[in-house]
Formats: structure tokens, sequence, C-alpha cells
């Protein structure tokens, strides 16, 4: 069974001392925002070799993959969707992100969200609606709202800034500093490619956001600039 040989292959691979490390790297201990996710310290160019590998499987197994309680699996399953939807028909694409949508709960670390959200999500929205993503930038889920401003990076690649700019907005007083750190460094990309557009956002904005928003989103600026946004007396 495809699903076992998958498995099978990933634990081949396992390294308990890097397992180790990449549980205090995602903060899985009690009470922080990885809390229970259980690691077996593969590396991600390993993992995409196995995605290549198994690339066309089938939904169903990629779901029972996402179900699993380890971090590689899900990853492995994420990676593995990627492929499916780049070769995918217009059809299968719809299913695809539609799975997505519906698995969004097992989409739960930065990792899972940053490597496949821009991908499938963004990719698909470009020229489409984009109304879910505001319906994700208000949920209680961390995980779904940091899904709503990483999937604009694939917009923000394309020179469309309107929706990570809004999406920002409705997360300035978000209390999590994974969607502060999230945040900035979408505006700090939008600022790569028209720096005038962020600080129009900035200057509006800067003094209302999180310190650490703001530190990634004016990271690249000449220092003196730095300092005065840093200092509120841009």
């Amino acid at each position: 069974m495809i699903l076992n040989e998958i498995k099978k292959d990933l634990y081949k691979l396992k390294d308990p001392a890097k397992a180790k490390f990449l549980a205090g790297f995602f903060k899985t201990g009690q009470g922080e925002y990885g809390e229970g996710d259980i690691f077996l310290g593969i590396p991600v160019p390993e993992q995409r070799q196995i995605a290549k590998k198994y690339s066309g499987t089938n939904l169903r197994i990629l779901q029972k993959l996402l179900q699993g309680k380890i971090h590689e699996e899900r990853l492995t399953a994420l990676l593995i969707l990627i492929d499916n939807y780049k070769m995918a028909d217009k059809e299968e694409k719809e299913k695809i992100v539609d799975f997505y949508l519906k698995n969004t709960k097992y989409i739960n670390n930065w990792d899972l969200v940053d490597l496949s959200t821009p991908k499938i999500l963004g990719d698909h929205l470009l020229q489409k609606n984009k109304s879910v993503l505001y319906r994700l930038a208000k949920s209680n889920i961390l995980w779904e709202r940091r899904i709503a401003i990483i999937a604009t990076f694939e917009f923000i690649k394309n020179n469309q800034f309107e929706d990570t700019l809004k999406i920002s907005c409705l997360l300035l007083k978000d209390k999590q500093d994974l969607i502060h750190k999230a945040v900035g460094w979408m505006l700090r990309e939008v600022g790569k490619r028209d720096q005038k557009a962020e600080e129009q956002f900035l200057k509006k904005y800067y003094k209302k956001m999180p310190r650490t928003m703001l530190r990634y989103a004016i990271e690249k600026f000449p220092e003196n600039k730095r300092q005065l946004y840093l200092k509120g007396k841009y």
C-alpha cells in the first residue's frame, strides 16, 4: 500500500538528535504553538525527494498522511500535493484547492503553511475572487490567519499588492507573534517591488503595529530610516 511505503521511506531517514532539535525549534512543548507535534528529524530536501517519488498519490491517501501526528508525514503530503497541483488540469486544481481548504486544521505549523500556501491557494486565487482569504484572516485559528496573509505572496510576485495590504490591516491587532512576523515579511516583499506602496501603508499604520511586525517590514530599509520608524518619528 502506498501510504505504508511513504511512511516506511520516511522512517528510514529519521534522526533522533535532529528530531529533538526540531521539536524545540518548532515549539512543541505544553502551551506552545506546536504543542504535541512529533518530529522524525528529516531535512526538507530529503522529504522533497520522497514527495517526487510518490508524485500523483491520490487525495484519499494524502488525507491519511495529513491526519497523522508526525510532522514530516504532513509536510510530505503537502509537498506531494504541490506537485500534483502543478501537473493538474483546471478541474483537478479546483479539487486540490477544495481539499486544501477542508484540511487547514492539519496545516498546523508555520513551515507547513509557508511552503504550501502560496503555491496552491495563492496560485489558484491569483485571477479569482479572494474572499476566502478575508474569511480566513478573521479565523480564531492561528494557522488559518497565517494562510490568509502568506497566500498573498503569490500575488506580490505578480505585482498585485492590494490584498496583501488589506489583509495586513485586518491583522494589525493580532495577538500572535507568528502573525506579526508573517505580515511584516509580506510587507517587506511588497517593498522589494514597490517601496512607495509599502511606505504609504507604513506611514498610516506603523505607530499602531506590533514591534515585531514593524521590524520585519523595515528590515531592508537604510539604517537611518529604520531608526526613524522605530522611534516613531518618521
